[in-house]
């Protein structure tokens, strides 16, 4: 896989996995070729837009969406000049792919139950509001969350959504810092229960790192822009 082709895999991926999840907040978002997006203001830390394409057109997307303060963008090939807009950069990071199998799948377990979600959220420690992560996501064939146990309770996860070619991971955390194994044994996982695919995602920093020394390898920039939340929302 070229690397343009890995960061239009890994922007479907994500767009999916956005979607999924707003759907369960009662929020429709919608797919064309070019993007992916939600008319209605999404939940936070979730964009109201992906991109999915480097020539989409900055003005005819933010048409398709409530532009107001608060209003975020992930801009998956870095391409928009959203600044004319009133939008700043909130975060910039990197899709990552794997195409190599390792891993341990046999550390992690899927997370089955209101009460392991519960409990899944409280060790991510970034949910906005208690059942950020609803129930009915355990429920989609195409969507897991895994966990390994530690001493005292939950020590890693992540989320896996499955795409028809590739695997996605995200909110990938580990309580001991140890990000290396955790994004190995997400990886391991995931292919354990959808077979063998691309594993995909992204990260910045210290995480991003670690997904490199775990065998994944960079394939693109991307941005997520925001505009100030102090701003009206738009009407």
């Amino acid at each position: 896989m070229n690397e343009l082709a890995a960061v239009r895999e890994a922007a479907r991926n994500n767009a999916e996995w956005c979607d999924a999840f707003c759907r369960t907040h009662g929020i429709d978002g919608e797919f064309s070729s070019d993007c992916w997006w939600s008319r209605t203001r999404t939940p936070p830390l979730y964009p109201d837009a992906v991109t999915l394409a480097p020539e989409v057109e900055a003005a005819d997307l933010l048409a398709r969406i409530d532009t107001g303060g608060g209003c975020s963008v992930k801009d998956s090939f870095a391409t928009l000049a959203l600044d004319s807009f009133d939008f700043r950069p909130m975060s910039r990071a990197e899709w990552v792919v794997s195409e190599t199998e390792s891993g341990e799948p046999n550390r992690w377990s899927a997370i089955e139950t209101t009460a392991q979600l519960e409990a899944w959220e409280a060790a991510w420690g970034e949910a906005a509001e208690p059942g950020f992560f609803r129930p009915e996501l355990l429920l989609d064939p195409a969507i897991a969350f895994f966990g390994h146990d530690g001493d005292g309770g939950l020590r890693a996860g992540a989320i896996a959504n499955r795409g028809p070619t590739a695997i996605g991971i995200s909110n990938l955390f580990d309580t001991t810092g140890d990000l290396t194994s955790a994004w190995r044994c997400a990886a391991a996982t995931a292919r354990a229960r959808w077979g063998s695919m691309p594993v995909v995602g992204y990260d910045s920093g210290s995480s991003l790192h670690a997904a490199h020394r775990a065998g994944f390898r960079s394939v693109g920039d991307l941005t997520v822009w925001a505009r100030p939340a102090s701003r009206d929302r738009a009407s």
